[in-house]
Order: C-alpha cells, then sequence, then structure tokens
C-alpha cells in the first residue's frame, strides 16, 4: 500500500518547486496579456497588419485560456527514475533561464507515460511515484508510491497496491462529494485507462465498459491526448464529441477547457444538424421507427412523391398564346432529369430545361415553324429567346415549380408528417398504428430522432448553391481588388531614390504577398475557430469522432455521423447492457461491419470506479437478466452504506419521497430518478443540489445519492426497461434507496427492507 504523508520536510520541498512553478505560470500569463493588450490597442493599418493582429488575438487569447485553465491542480505529480526527478503536470513548462530545461511535463507528454502505467511487476525504470495534492498553489500532501523493492524497503514501506495506481489520490476523488459538473482525473489515470486514451489505433476504438469505469473521462482524456499529439492535423478538422443530452454536456463542459483545450465541437445527435434544435420529444414507437433503416425507403418515397405529373392537361398563356403542360411533356422531362441521377434540388434545373424546350416547341409548331426542314419562320435563335422569355414568365414558372419544386429538408419532412395521405404513399410497409405514431399535425420543431432524417433527406435533396457560389465569387473578386489596391499603395509610396539605394536582397512587403494571399488573411472567417466554422457547416469532415453512450445511436443517426468522418477515426464509448433507447443497439459487430469491416477494435474497461461494491451487488442481479454473459467490472470501494427498499401507500409516496429527499443533507449532490409522469409530479423537489429525472437524462452522470421512485414504472415505459433500471441504481457514488407502491421488481428482492423514518 502506498505511504502515509511523506515529512514535513519534504511537502516543503515540493512547496518550494510548485512555487517556482507558479512563478514561471505568472510569466507566461503576463507575457500573453501584455502582448494581448498591444494588439488590442493598435488600430488602423493595412489589411495585412489589421489581419496579423486578428491571428495574434486568437493565439493569446488561446494562451490566456490554457494557463488559467492549468491554475489548479497545475503539478499532481513526480516519478524518480535513474537519478532523475520528472514532474508532472498540466502543461508543459520550460525553464527560459537554464537552457529550456523541462521544469513541468505535460501529462500527454511520452516521458510523463510512465507516471500512469508503472507497477511493481513492471516499474519502467521508475523507483518511486509521487503524488502531490495541492489546493490554492498550496502543497497538502505527499503520498509516495515505491515500486522498487530495494527503495521501498530502504523506506521502511512497502511497494505499489493491487492494480490501483495513486490508490490514496484515487480514493479522495472518489469519495469527494459531487458538484454538478465533472472533474477530469489526469490525476488518477490508471493503467488500462491510460492504454486506451493512448492507443495509436486509426480506425473505429470501441471502449466497452461498465458503469463508473470511467468511460466518459476516458473519451475526454483521449480528446485532449490527440489533440496534444496531432495538433496540427486535428486543429484544422477538428475533434466532434457526441453526447447523449444536453444535461450530459453541461455536465461535462468544464473537463476539455480544464486540461487547456477549448476547441472542441459538444453535440448531440439532435443538434447535429445546422440551424435545427432537438424541441420535440418523440413516443418511443416513433423513435424507434424513426432510427430503423427502413426510414431510407420513406424518404426517397417522399422525395419521389413531390416529382408529380399533372392529372389533367394544364392551359397556360404566353404573349398571348396557349401552350399546354400534359402528361406526356412532363412525364418525358421528369425521367430525363431522373435519369441524371442527381438530387431532387439539383436535377430540378433539367426538369425545368426539359419542359420548357418543350413548351417554346410547342408555341413554334403552332406558329407554322420548321426548323428541321429549313423552314424560315423562326430560327434557332428564336426559338432560343422564346425559352428565355418562359423563363422570365411567371405563370409558366409557378406551374412548373408545383410539379418539381425546390424543396428544404425541414419542409419535406414536417409536411410528410402532417399529411396522412403523404405518409401513407410514402410509407406503405408501415401499419396503420406506425403511420399514426408519425404523425404531427400542428406540431412545430423536430426531435432528435428527426436529426439523422434531415441529413438523409438534405443528401437526397441536394442544394442548388449556384447562386450562393457565384456570390461568393463576387466578394472574393471584391476583396482581391482592395487587397491588390492596398499593395499598390505600398508601392508607389516608396520613394524611387530610396528603392534606388536599397540592398536588392532586402525585400518589401510586396515582395513577400500577393493580392489573393493578403486577401486570404483578412477573411473574417478564417478566423472563426475550428468548432465554430465546423458546428455551421452540414459537410464539414472532422478530423476524429468521439461518441459517448454510443449503445443509444440508432442506424440512421450511424448513417449521420460516418458522413461527419470519412476518414473513420473513431473513438465510441459505452456499454451494450446499458442500452435503453429501443432504436439503439445490442451488437458493436452489428452497427459498425457495414462501414468498417473487420477494422475496429474492441477494448474494455473492467474496475468500477464509482459505484460503491454495496450496490453493485445489487446491479448484478439486474445484469444477469440483461446479458448473463457480461462481467460484472470490480468496484474498488465500499460506500458503508446499504442500499435499501421501501414499500408505502399510494397516498403515502409523494410525502415519503419528499422526506427521503430532505434528509439528504450532507454535501454533494442528489436525484430521484423515476419515470415520465413521475418525474412531472416531482418536479417541485428540484434545487441546485437536487434534481429529479428519467432515466434517458441521467445517461452518463453521477450522484452522491440517488433514489429510485417506483422501479416498477421503469421497468414497464420501455421494451428496454431492465437495461434502463441497471442505469438508474448505478448512478450513485455512496447512497441507493428505492421508494415504491407497486410490488418491488424481484430483481432488486435482495435489497435491504426498510421502515419509513429508519432509511439512510
Amino acid at each position: 500500500m502506498p505511504d502515509e504523508d511523506t515529512s514535513r520536510h519534504e511537502r516543503e520541498l515540493e512547496q518550494q518547486y510548485v512555487t517556482m512553478l507558479y512563478t514561471r505560470l505568472d510569466g507566461l500569463r503576463r507575457y500573453a496579456a501584455n502582448r494581448l493588450s498591444r494588439v488590442l490597442l493598435e488600430t488602423g493599418g493595412t489589411p495585412q497588419a489589421r489581419s496579423e493582429r486578428e491571428s495574434f488575438n486568437q493565439l493569446y487569447t488561446e494562451d490566456l485560456a490554457k494557463y488559467d485553465a492549468a491554475e489548479n491542480g497545475l503539478c499532481f505529480g513526480r516519478i524518480d527514475l535513474d537519478g532523475e526527478h520528472r514532474y508532472i503536470g498540466r502543461l508543459g513548462i520550460l525553464d527560459e533561464e537554464n537552457d529550456y530545461e523541462t521544469m513541468l511535463l505535460d501529462w500527454r507528454a511520452p516521458l510523463a507515460r510512465p507516471f500512469y502505467l508503472a507497477t511493481p511487476a513492471a516499474p519502467d525504470g521508475v523507483s518511486r511515484r509521487r503524488h502531490i495534492r495541492t489546493r490554492s498553489r498550496r502543497v497538502t500532501a505527499v503520498n509516495d508510491e515505491y515500486l522498487d523493492l530495494a527503495a521501498a524497503e530502504a523506506a521502511g514501506t512497502v511497494t505499489g497496491s493491487d492494480g490501483v495506481a495513486g490508490e490514496s489520490a484515487l480514493l479522495a476523488a472518489l469519495n469527494a462529494a459531487r458538484t454538478g459538473q465533472m472533474n477530469d482525473i489526469v490525476e488518477t489515470i490508471q493503467g488500462e485507462q491510460d492504454t486506451i486514451i493512448r492507443s495509436e489505433h486509426k480506425s473505429v476504438l470501441v471502449v466497452q465498459g461498465g458503469p463508473g469505469t470511467g468511460k466518459t473521462a476516458v473519451a475526454l482524456h483521449r480528446a485532449a491526448y490527440l489533440l496534444y499529439t496531432y495538433r496540427q492535423q486535428l486543429a484544422k478538422a477538428g475533434v466532434l464529441i457526441i453526447g447523449p443530452n444536453a444535461t450530459f454536456l453541461d455536465y461535462i463542459g468544464q473537463v476539455l477547457p480544464s486540461l487547456g483545450e477549448t476547441g472542441v465541437l459538444l453535440s448531440t445527435i439532435g443538434d447535429l444538424y445546422p440551424g435545427v434544435r432537438a424541441t420535440v420529444e418523440d413516443s418511443l414507437d416513433a423513435g424507434e421507427i424513426k432510427g430503423s433503416l427502413d426510414m431510407l425507403d420513406v424518404l426517397k418515397k417522399a422525395v419521389r412523391d413531390r416529382q408529380e405529373v399533372p392529372s389533367r392537361p394544364v392551359e397556360l398563356t404566353f404573349d398571348t398564346y396557349q401552350v399546354t403542360l400534359d402528361r406526356k411533356v412532363v412525364t418525358r422531362a421528369r425521367g430525363r432529369a431522373r435519369s441524371s441521377r442527381r438530387p431532387h434540388n439539383l436535377a430540378r434545373p433539367i426538369f425545368v430545361s426539359a419542359v420548357i424546350e418543350a413548351l417554346a416547341q410547342q408555341l413554334a409548331d403552332a406558329l407554322g415553324a420548321n426548323v428541321v426542314d429549313g423552314g424560315n419562320l423562326l430560327s434557332r435563335d428564336d426559338i432560343a429567346d422564346m425559352r428565355d422569355e418562359m423563363r422570365e414568365d411567371p405563370e409558366i414558372m409557378r406551374a412548373i415549380s408545383a410539379l418539381w419544386p425546390e424543396l428544404s429538408p425541414q419542409q419535406v419532412l414536417a409536411e410528410l408528417y402532417a399529411s396522412p395521405k403523404r405518409l401513407a404513399d410514402a410509407a406503405p410497409n408501415l401499419t396503420e398504428a406506425q403511420r399514426d405514431s408519425l404523425r404531427r399535425p400542428g406540431v412545430r420543431g423536430f426531435s432528435t430522432a428527426d436529426a439523422p432524417l434531415l441529413d438523409e433527406l438534405a443528401e437526397l435533396l441536394g442544394v442548388d448553391d449556384a447562386a450562393e457560389r457565384e456570390r461568393a465569387r463576387r466578394q472574393w473578386r471584391a476583396q482581391i481588388a482592395d487587397a491588390q489596391g492596398a499593395l499598390d499603395i505600398l508601392t508607389g509610396s516608396a520613394p524611387q531614390d530610396l528603392e534606388d539605394e536599397l540592398d536588392p536582397e532586402i525585400l518589401m512587403a510586396y515582395d513577400l504577398i500577393d493580392a489573393s494571399q493578403l486577401a486570404a488573411r483578412h477573411d473574417v472567417g478564417q478566423h472563426q475557430t475550428t468548432a465554430e466554422r465546423a458546428a455551421g457547416d452540414r459537410t464539414w469532415t472532422y478530423g476524429h469522432v468521439i461518441v459517448d453512450e454510443a449503445q443509444e445511436l440508432s442506424e440512421m443517426a450511424w448513417r449521420m455521423l460516418m458522413r461527419r468522418i470519412p476518414n473513420r477515426w473513431m473513438t465510441l464509448v459505452g456499454d451494450t447492457a446499458q442500452t435503453g433507447d429501443p432504436a439503439g443497439t445490442s451488437s458493436w459487430q452489428r452497427i459498425l461491419e457495414p462501414y468498417v469491416a473487420k477494422r475496429w477494435k474492441l477494448t474494455e474497461l473492467t474496475v468500477n470506479y464509482r459505484t460503491p461494491a454495496e450496490i453493485m451487488t445489487s446491479a448484478r442481479r439486474v445484469l444477469a437478466e440483461i446479458d448473463p454473459e457480461q462481467t460484472v467490472p470490480r468496484s474498488v470501494r465500499e460506500s458503508g452504506f446499504t442500499p435499501w427498499a421501501l414499500g408505502v401507500s399510494e397516498d403515502d409516496f409523494p410525502d415519503t419521497v419528499r422526506t427521503c429527499v430532505s434528509r439528504e443533507t450532507g454535501p454533494g449532490t442528489t436525484v430521484v430518478i423515476g419515470g415520465h409522469d413521475l418525474v412531472a409530479a416531482l418536479a417541485d423537489l428540484r434545487s441546485d443540489s437536487v434534481s429529479v429525472l428519467t432515466v434517458r437524462d441521467v445517461k452518463g452522470l453521477e450522484f452522491d445519492s440517488v433514489l429510485i421512485a417506483e422501479p416498477q414504472d421503469i421497468l414497464d415505459e420501455s421494451p428496454r426497461g431492465m437495461n434502463d433500471l441497471y442505469v438508474a441504481l448505478t448512478r450513485a457514488t455512496q447512497r441507493l434507496g428505492v421508494v415504491h407502491t407497486r410490488p418491488l421488481p424481484a430483481v432488486l428482492s435482495d435489497l435491504a427492507p426498510a421502515e419509513v423514518g429508519t432509511q439512510s
């Protein structure tokens, strides 16, 4: 086991070193702040100067954010090997006054890795691992692990621990009260976690892990590690992290900034489609249908049904003449457009041209033209002019647009849900009950399950951006012209006699940059962060994608996600035993092999750091019902609290729940987990430290105390109710209680019975 705190002298020595590190950090912070102040005070100047100021502004702002993030827990460890002390911390610090020697190693650096991996069996040259605990720049504790037998005997202690590195620091972190925000684990990363964080696998890495094994923390620290190791590659393409819900993203929101990384895009699947936010909640049946690949055919039919043929001829007037838009004309034009295999909106110009051509030929024939035989009533140029004029005719274009309209994904999906006829035509293979579950007349907005459908429709419809591209070209030409004007001014402002006296080897500004380069530097869009640019661009492709609670994604959601990561470099973390969404998966192989064949790797986390052993004893029976083949992760600690169950009458139920919550007076957080209706009824219990949530909302979260209200409701609400109950049971870091009016589910029969007033 690790030693207790070392002598006061050792702490004082470490305090001196930590003080030196903070002094150096303050110097770096002052330098960045001074440079930023100078940049902000400068005004005017050439376009190049303004562009450079914007770049420096972003650089120094990011540096200040990184230094501020490292303030708490700047240095947290040291390893002794080969007579050398290596200090480990949140960022790397060099000593400029001593040949730029390393004062502090970034935890992601290769030289820092033995801090996490060294064991008594494989010390990797490390004789001692020291954990340095600080508070507000003050060293509060120093704990040592001797990994070398001789060093341990000399110190009068024992070596290592049973696979848990830094046990004292780890248990202190695990037993600390939760605050509602996730903390990083950079000080207490364990060996199996570090192996995954630093994995070099370049396809899909799946991290399967039971509750409390640190899957989310591993995913976030892997994001920070990859950005550190592959900075140049990922800084341009970006990293996308997908979480199960907005509550979860708020919970993890401070982890990456605390590690010095602020350029990662956090999103849910429901918010991944630009410009759309998930505001509608689907029924379980609707969500399952929308997540199925059967929706591909539904969406394709929905789009093709908008490419109509008139049931009867449409008479149109053009320049006092009559032309007829009949079934034959439209069918031929539609066939030509469809045969192009272009998306709907991109094929529309072909349809329009074919119809206009047919109508113009009708009119030409009516006027007696005979181009083929050399007639001279109307020339080819006359007919071309006629086609151009028809394109400007409002009546003709309205008639054509009604048959092949330009569509947006939002329009198609909203109108599909609102119309029983459109649904019946597009989804003949669904039952009437299934179609009814999709119907949403009069409801505005979209659900999480709609986002992948909108993305699929965007592919089917395409975007006719010719006008936008032309506008961008005109704007770019104007920027180049302005930049060239600035360079001309610079060139003309140099006195001729001065230029004659200058050494020809000395380059002027206009020798180093041309107009297009200068215009690009002044492009405002270039100064947005990667995350900001990616969030607004549906076609953006990322360098790496991380998915938490990946088992919850539907088949349609995977299609959406795979479009954003063509290189297929992904990290997926999840637990198929916790799949709650009916559209989710219970097989990684079934989901991944259509996209990456055999090029995916499964790893597993086996140690439970969150859930006490007392609670996992109860959860084990639930897991056996879900999948007898799965192994319960090993808990590293006990909490000393026995999980309990309390049966009450329906009349007493609300007051009993309130009483149980009121007794949670200690530090930390409490959550009441129940079915949808019950959560709504108990909403008044919410406070800064108390949450009332459904199982879907607690995915990925943890609380000091968990109170499950009416577990049978959780089982009844979903086809995967047992999975949901498993999730609910394993959110607690300390205490678990169950209050019920209905019979207690058999899988919970081993909970200690409690009476009113005795539970604790």
